[in-house]
């Protein structure tokens, strides 16, 4: 099973010499043999405990991030800096495993028709909640609990980072103080988005109660946070640490130390006396302390590396990389509004000023048709494929259409028609006046050859690529006066970075594109269409698909947002990428989902027994 998934995963190209290139061991977690993910109502995953090997009293897990956390609030963030260690501390009702089941964490059981937790109308949910879980400071976990994220995650003044995902629940009632009803405001096919995964999170009401609003941010506990979870921040929460100077750019690096909550309901959990997040760094560096050095028991986003450097460090046999395959897609952004004008208050990339050549689909057709999918996927060896595909998992949602191969010689034509020539001899295309000229940014952790491949293919047609580089925590952060270089802000072309759903159920992904989604300054620059894409069709197909039920009516129906992102050039889908991250030789217990963070079952890690 584990070839014939590698098999269907990398391109076929490449087979010949040799799947994995690697002297590590890679563990595939991911069900992409094709078999049918249950979305809907899934069954209840059965729990088979582990053998317990304990490690040493005074043991300390040693995590390493290439990302520097700045909030430790799942609901007030988009990114995985933040996501990944908060996950230590907070809990959901239930989350999807790796085989798309749910399972139950703060709830008894996973709601069905048969037990009764889902109604018959599709219309509510009943989860009913465990009464032995406390919060990290002893206060008890209740109903109430659940009641208040909803309250403060559907507070427009918050602008909560998980709101569309609540957008189908018309109330939420405490039955009693272990029971909870989620009333919706029409039936819904997608009734286990809300309260699930790391975005589905529980925060305490008697912590957050005097931020709901617009100080949300301003909440003590965004880094001292209170939760049910295993472990719990050690004051004074998020530590800054060196200063690192990357080529023109200062990284602040940082730390968080965790210890176990004492009041956490499993007996003997969790297995270490404390675990060590340090965030920020590069990734080489990263790579070699697990892989070579053994001084990390685990590393976030080796996949960044070059094959060949990988290979290079793991001949040492210290650690291994585990690959989490799910939903991630690197993709180019296109900006449909003008970064380089500003509004009347002072806002760039505002739906008031269309972008100058942007506007015309053969111009975006033509950037579309210079991307060498193959060639960028390569980059990063047998964790990445090509795909054109903007949705790409679970396997029956994707589409069998294709519109734009790659073809230098096709994007030419297509600017030609448009009127965009080189009539000065630079190299560049002109029109009235105006070169054909355009930024891209991306994050620093991205590979510079691919940058390279993008840059010198759009330049062989005649467009100037001006590249930007941005640090992740700024382009991943807050869009704001003092962070202009944030996604959400989009003050640049095009972006390149890679997204990914956080459910086996599309619907919540696939609300990026709803014109609602629109990061702009009213709305504090929150949603996630940062490409500014509005079109009320798109609209109208995802609504339909909140309500429907026929479960192929409902797949096609996914399948046709697809493809209108795609054939409008919303943006441009490269590669379809693993996660793979280095684990010490000696940790035991990792379980990854494409679903959730990595460390959603941190309370099992462990030391292996010398």
């Amino acid at each position: 099973m584990f070839r014939r998934c590698l098999l269907n995963f990398y391109p076929k190209r490449r087979l010949g010499h040799g799947i994995i290139p690697f002297a590590v061991t890679f563990l595939l977690v991911s069900g992409c043999a094709g078999s049918p993910v249950p979305i809907q109502i899934s069954p209840t995953a059965e729990v088979t405990p582990t053998p317990v090997s304990l490690g040493h009293p005074e043991d300390t897990l040693r995590i390493l991030h290439p990302e520097a956390s700045t909030i430790l609030n799942p609901h007030l963030t988009g990114s995985v800096k933040d996501w990944e260690p908060s996950r230590l501390t907070y809990e959901p009702l239930a989350t999807f495993n790796k085989d798309g089941e749910l399972v139950p964490i703060l709830a008894t059981e996973i709601p069905t028709i048969e037990n009764g937790g889902v109604a018959s109308d599709g219309k509510s949910v009943t989860w009913k909640l465990r009464q032995d879980v406390k919060w990290s400071d002893g206060e008890f976990f209740t109903a109430d609990d659940v009641l208040f994220t909803y309250q403060f995650v559907s507070n427009p003044a918050v602008n909560a980072s998980s709101q569309a995902i609540y957008d189908t629940v018309e109330s939420v009632e405490v039955i009693d103080d272990h029971t909870i009803k989620v009333n919706f405001k029409d039936v819904n096919p997608a009734w286990a988005l809300p309260f699930v995964g790391f975005q589905g999170v529980i925060i305490p009401r008697h912590i957050f109660e005097p931020y709901n609003g617009p100080d949300a941010r301003a909440a003590p506990a965004n880094t001292l946070p209170v939760g049910t979870g295993p472990y719990r921040v050690i004051a004074p929460g998020i530590k800054p640490q060196e200063v690192l100077l990357l080529g023109s750019k200062i990284v602040e690096t940082n730390k968080i130390v965790f210890e176990p909550n004492p009041y956490f309901r499993e007996e003997g959990k969790p297995y270490f006396s404390q675990v060590e997040w340090k965030g920020g760094g590069v990734v080489s560096e990263a790579a070699r302390l697990v892989l070579q050095e053994g001084e990390v028991d685990y590393a976030y986003s080796l996949w960044q590396l070059a094959p060949e450097e990988l290979e290079a460090l793991a001949q040492a046999g210290a650690g291994s990389l585990v690959t989490n395959v799910g939903s991630k897609v690197n993709r180019i952004l296109i900006n449909r509004t003008d970064p380089n004008r500003e509004t009347a208050d002072g806002e760039r990339s505002s739906l008031e000023i269309p972008h100058p050549f942007f506007g015309d689909d053969r111009v975006r057709q033509a950037i579309a048709h210079a991307i060498d999918r193959e060639a960028i996927a390569a980059v990063y060896g047998p964790l990445g494929r090509p795909t054109d595909k903007n949705l790409v998992a679970p396997p029956q949602y994707v589409s069998p259409n294709s519109f734009y191969e790659f073809d230098l010689e096709k994007a030419k034509s297509l600017l030609a028609e448009t009127g965009w020539l080189d009539t000065d001899g630079d190299a560049i295309r002109d029109k009235d006046g105006q070169k054909l000229s355009v930024v891209l940014q991306s994050p620093s952790i991205n590979p510079q050859e691919a940058r390279d491949i993008i840059q010198a293919a759009l330049e062989s047609i005649g467009v100037e690529v001006i590249l930007k580089i941005v640090d992740p925590s700024d382009m991943f952060g807050a869009c704001s006066v003092d962070n202009p270089d944030a996604d959400t802000c989009f003050n640049a072309d095009m972006q390149e970075f890679a997204l990914r759903s956080v459910s086996p159920d599309p619907s919540a992904y696939m609300q990026f594109w709803t014109c609602a989604q629109i990061p702009q300054k009213d709305n504090n620059w929150s949603g996630w269409n940062d490409e500014r894409w509005c079109n009320p069709a798109y609209d109208q197909l995802h609504e339909q698909s909140t309500t429907e039920l026929d479960p192929e009516k409902r797949r096609q129906l996914f399948i046709q947002m697809n493809d209108m992102l795609i054939e409008d050039v919303v943006m441009i889908p490269v590669v379809y990428l693993a996660d793979a991250q280095g684990v010490g030789d000696d940790i035991e217990g990792i379980d990854l989902t494409p679903w959730d963070t990595n460390t959603w079952n941190i309370k099992d890690w462990r030391r292996a027994s010398p």
